[in-house]
């Protein structure tokens, strides 16, 4: 029978540098309260009025942590997590067009160090800024167009577009979304975003080291993607990124379903991506969403070929900001990536060809398009192409009830033991073009943050 641990990392007092009194040899996992233990947070507005309860005010925290999280890669009681963009909210009425509010527009995503304690209490000892390659602090501010740009706008609060100093509309070109993250021996971190997708090695201070990405003419690349990847639905990119155990191997794993060729063919059909780090060589392998437009939240390794995968829907079981749904989906499996068919080097049957653009087609039509198609998958298995085998590793609405509509993070602690962690979304939330506070009860009594689950008894042998 399975153990179940629970940090609930509310929201907390602010502790970043905080001392140490527990030993890196130990993970203190089981030392976790099932009360919880608090994950320091500071708040970056308190101002702003609280659309789902008039006459309040909100907290806008930092929180955010949640985005993704990958273990310390040598001590077993420390993990990293990582925050997107910053503070946002969907904005479809602006004057300049749909985009995003910013209620924090100079937020600068960033990764946390995080510690348990020997009394299962959890401290943060750093906050690492992610930045240019010169050290300038980048922001989660839209790219432009042909670097990752998806004619989204970005707002104020009070719903003035965000310019520059010359009145344009303020873009970054070095803008992340961060989702994915990896932490190497070295001390640097690969993160990968849902809006180019890029996929960025930052040293151990934050700083640009190198970057991969769809875009052949980004002059910044030191590998490029293969083209069909530009073609990602916009803010839902490539939300997990892992690293093989021999640092050689990048994978990740895209949230849905690319808009290839257009977006009429979202379905349940997703892509994993390789990227040798030495040659830049690539490999594709599908993988089978069980509800059609899914998200795929995150990717960890346990072996060369071993991983596991978050996929859910974007449901809160007990409601929220959102209406209760008691069939909500959060998932966590197992996959082997020999198990399924690998695209670039398939040998090239009837009707079937490799187009620049598009990526491996049949009958001049894309692999998103068969499988939407009367026939589907089976029509794709008739030409050899078939998914990663994917086993169940934990139900986590069964296993805890789990309230959140984001499940996003995996933190691998031994070969029995998996943290999962929420995205608390800084506990920003909008509904009808207003900010709100973010709830996961129906009584909205319950703010939303980040949360570590600790579930013992697995098999994460890598085997």
């Amino acid at each position: 029978m399975k153990h179940l641990s629970m940090a609930a990392l509310l929201c907390g007092a602010l502790m970043t540098g905080c001392g140490s009194d527990s030993d890196s040899t130990k993970s203190y996992a089981d030392k976790v309260s099932a009360q919880g233990a608090t994950l320091p947070y500071s708040v970056l507005r308190n101002d702003i009025d609280n659309g789902a309860k008039p006459g309040e005010k909100m907290e806008i925290r930092n929180g955010g942590y949640g985005s993704a999280a990958t273990a310390h890669p040598k001590q077993i009681n420390r993990f990293y997590a990582i925050t997107d963009r910053g503070p946002n909210a969907d904005i479809t009425g602006g004057s300049a067009g749909a985009g995003k509010v910013f209620p924090v527009g100079n937020y600068t995503p960033r990764i946390g160090l995080f510690e348990l304690q020997s009394d299962g209490s959890v401290t943060t000892i750093e906050e690492i800024l992610l930045k240019r390659p010169d050290g300038t602090p980048i922001s989660g501010l839209p790219n432009p167009a042909g670097l990752g740009g998806t004619k989204e706008t970005p707002y104020n609060v009070d719903g003035t577009p965000i310019t520059d100093a010359t009145g344009a509309i303020k873009l970054d070109e070095y803008g992340l979304d961060s989702e994915g993250l990896v932490a190497l021996k070295d001390g640097t971190f690969w993160v990968s975003d849902e809006y180019g997708p890029h996929i960025v090695h930052y040293s151990a201070k934050g700083e640009e080291i190198e970057r991969i990405n769809p875009f052949a003419a980004d002059t910044r690349n030191v590998h490029t993607l293969p083209a069909e990847f530009g073609k990602r639905w916009a803010n839902r990119g490539m939300e997990g990124l892992a690293i093989t155990p021999d640092e050689q191997t990048l994978v990740g794993i895209m949230q849905s379903t690319l808009d290839n060729p257009t977006k009429a063919v979202r379905g349940d059909l997703t892509r994993i991506v390789t990227v040798d780090i030495k040659t830049g060589a690539t490999k594709q392998y599908l993988y089978k969403q069980e509800i059609a437009q899914n998200a795929n939240s995150e990717i960890v390794a346990l072996g060369n070929d071993t991983f596991i995968v978050i996929e859910r829907d974007t449901a809160f079981y007990q409601g929220g900001s959102a209406a209760a749904k008691p069939t909500a989906m959060k998932h966590v499996y197992k996959i082997t990536l020999s198990s399924g068919t690998e695209l670039e080097g398939v040998a090239l049957g009837s009707g079937m060809a490799q187009d620049a653009a598009l990526g491996l087609t049949i009958d001049g039509k894309t692999l998103e398009e068969v499988a939407i198609a009367e026939q589907g998958w089976d029509a794709l298995a008739a030409k050899g192409i078939t998914p990663v085998s994917k086993t169940l590793l934990v139900d986590m609405v069964k296993e805890v009830g789990y309230p959140h509509d984001k499940m996003e993070g995996l933190w691998v602690i031994d070969e029995h033991r998996l943290g999962v962690i929420n995205d608390d979304d800084f506990c920003t939330w909008s509904a009808d073009n207003v900010i709100e506070q973010k709830y996961i009860n129906a009584e909205k009594t319950r703010i939303d943050a980040n949360t570590l689950y600790v579930i013992d008894n697995l098999d994460l042998s890598g085997k």
